[in-house]
C-alpha cells in the first residue's frame, strides 16, 4: 500500500487532551538536548575513516537483527536478505534485490518499534516523503543511494547533525582499538569511546575461549595459564581500554549468577575451564566468579560495570551453524537477581565508589527484584528497558513497575544499545516522548508538579546517563 510518509507531532503522547498538552510542553524542553549514547554497538571504523556509507541494503537491512528475525519468522531465507552462509558465502543477492525483498514485506513491521525507527530515519534523516512498499521500493532505493553520496551523510557529519555529545562502541579485550586511536589522532572533535566487553575471555562456553585466553596472554605478556596471570592480563587490558576513553565494562552473561570462591577453588576451576574439561555447571560458576572479579577490578580502576544477563543466545542451532551470531535468534529467559547477585553484593554492595548497572530481559523481575535491589544497594542502578522491551509499551511498563520503589534517580536514563547508527536519534526521540508521556500522567494526577517533571525529563534524557557512565570529564 502506497501513501505519504508523515510523522505525527503527537506520536506516543497520551490520548487524554490535558495529559497530552502537558506531554507536549515537557517534550519541548528536552527534544533538542544533546544525545548521550553510553552503550551501543556501532562500528568505530565508520568514524575513523569517515567514508560514505554503502548501499541502502548494506546500511539498513543486513546488520539489523531486529529486521532479520521478523523476516525470517515469515519464511524469508536469510540469504535473500544479504546474509552470507558458511556453505555458500558468495551467494549474496544484489543490493537492490535485497531492498526489494525488504520493502515488499515492510508491512510485517506495523506496530513494532522497528517500524517507528525506520520511518523516522527515512523521513527525518533522509527526507523520504512516501511510505516504503513494494511499489515504492526502487524509487526510495534510488533516492537513498543518491543521498548517501552527499558529504553531509558521512558518519562524522551525521554524528554532529544528530547532536551526539558522546557515543560508546563495544569491543572485546583482544581488539587493538586502532580505530579509536585514529579518531583520537584526527582533527575531528566528536567523542567516540570504547567499552570493555570481556565475554570471549571470561566465558568458557564462548567459541574459541582457550585460544582467546592464550592470545590475551600474548597481548599482555602475562602467563594466562595461571589464575594470577590471567587476572593480571585482564586488569592490563582494562587499563589499555581506559587509555582509549573507556569508562564502562559490559557483561553479556546467560544469567546474573555471581560467586565468591577462595583462591584455591578459583585456580582449580580456571584450570578445568582452560583444559576444556568444564561442565555447563562449571562454566556457569566460573562466569559468576568472573562477575565478582570484574566488580573488584571496577572498584580499583573506576570503570562502571554493566550486566546484561538473561539472553538465551543463538537459540536456533541451525541458523547459528550456517550464519553465526546476531542473526535474530536470541531469546529472553527467566532471570534471578536476588539470590544470583548475593555473593557479589555481600562483598561489594555497600561500596560508595562502585557502580553496577543492571539490565534485564525478564520483565517479571522489575518490581519483584530489580527495583527493590536498586532502591537499597548503593552500588546498583537500573539500566533502561532493553532489547525486546526497547519499545513504547516496554518503556512505559518499565516506568510503571520500577518508579515507586527505585524512583527515577536509581536509574540511568536511556541508552540506545544499537548497531544501526542512523536510528540513534529515532530511538532517543522515542524514549524522550515516552518519558514525557509518563511524567505528564503524574502531573495530570497531581502527583508531581510540572516544574519538577521538567527537571526529571531533562535528567532522564541527558543528565542521568552522563553522570552514571562518568562522562562529565
Amino acid at each position: 500500500m502506497t501513501g505519504p510518509l508523515r510523522l505525527h507531532p503527537d506520536r506516543l503522547f497520551p490520548t487524554d487532551p490535558d495529559a497530552r498538552s502537558i506531554a507536549r510542553r515537557l517534550y519541548a524542553t528536552v527534544a533538542d538536548l544533546p544525545i548521550i549514547s553510553p552503550h551501543g554497538h556501532t562500528n568505530p571504523r565508520w568514524f575513523a575513516e569517515d567514508t560514505a556509507f554503502p548501499d541502502p541494503a548494506a546500511l539498513f537491512i543486513v546488520p539489523d537483527h531486529y529486521l532479520l528475525r521478523m523476516l525470517y519468522s515469515q519464511g524469508i531465507p536469510l540469504e535473500t536478505l544479504g546474509v552470507a552462509s558458511t556453505d555458500a558465502p558468495e551467494a549474496v543477492p544484489e543490493p537492490r534485490d535485497i531492498w526489494r525483498t525488504f520493502a515488499g514485506h515492510y508491512y510485517l513491521f506495523r506496530g513494532t518499534p522497528s517500524r517507528m525507527w525506520l520511518d523516522y530515519v527515512l523521513s527525518e534523516v533522509l527526507g523520504i516523503t512516501e511510505r516504503l512498499s513494494a511499489e515504492t521500493a526502487d524509487r526510495i532505493y534510488d533516492a537513498i543511494a543518491v543521498r548517501l553520496t552527499d558529504p553531509d551523510m558521512r558518519p562524522r557529519a551525521l554524528f554532529d547533525r544528530f547532536g551526539i555529545e558522546v557515543l560508546a562502541t563495544t569491543e572485546a579485550p583482544l581488539d587493538d582499538l586502532r580505530h579509536h586511536r585514529a579518531i583520537a589522532e584526527s582533527n575531528w572533535g566528536g567523542r567516540v569511546i570504547t567499552a570493555f566487553r570481556p565475554d570471549p575471555v571470561v566465558d568458557p562456553e564462548f567459541e574459541g575461549f582457550h585460544d582467546n585466553v592464550v592470545r590475551l596472554g600474548e597481548l599482555t605478556g602475562q602467563d594466562t595459564a595461571t589464575w594470577r596471570g590471567y587476572l593480571a592480563a585482564l586488569a592490563e587490558r582494562r587499563r589499555f581500554f581506559a587509555e582509549h576513553g573507556c569508562t564502562s565494562t559490559d557483561h553479556g552473561h546467560p544469567s546474573a549468577t555471581t560467586a565468591d570462591l577462595d583462591r584455591d577453588d578459583c585456580e582449580v576451576l580456571f584450570d578445568k575451564c582452560l583444559r576444556q574439561q568444564a561442565t555447563h555447571e562449571d562454566a556457569e560458576l566460573f562466569r559468576g566468579q568472573m562477575l565478582t572479579e570484574m566488580a573488584r577490578m571496577s572498584l580499583e580502576d573506576g570503570l562502571v560495570m554493566q550486566i546484561h544477563p538473561g539472553s538465551v543466545r543463538n537459540h536456533n542451532a541451525t541458523v547459528f551453524a550456517r550464519f553465526g551470531r546476531d542473526m535474530g535468534a536470541d531469546i529472553p529467559g527467566r532471570t534471578d537477581y536476588v539470590r544470583a547477585l548475593k555473593p557479589l553484593l555481600d562483598r561489594f554492595g555497600n561500596e560508595p565508589d562502585l557502580t553496577v548497572i543492571l539490565f534485564t530481559l525478564d520483565e517479571t523481575s522489575y518490581s519483584r527484584e530489580l527495583a527493590p535491589l536498586a532502591g537499597h544497594y548503593p552500588i546498583l542502578k537500573l539500566g533502561p528497558a532493553w532489547w525486546f522491551h526497547d519499545s513504547p509499551e516496554g518503556m512505559m511498563r518499565y516506568r510503571h513497575m520500577t518508579t515507586e520503589t527505585a524512583g527515577f534517580y536509581n536509574t540511568v536514563g536511556f541508552n540506545d544499545d544499537t548497531r544501526a547508527f542512523l536510528s540513534i536519534p529515532a530511538r532517543h526521540d522515542m524514549a524522550r516522548r515516552i518519558d514525557c508521556a509518563y511524567l505528564a500522567g503524574l502531573v495530570a494526577e497531581h502527583r508531581l508538579d510540572e516544574d519538577e517533571a521538567q527537571e526529571v525529563a531533562a535528567d532522564l534524557a541527558y543528565h542521568l546517563a552522563k553522570r552514571a557512565y562518568k562522562l562529565d570529564t
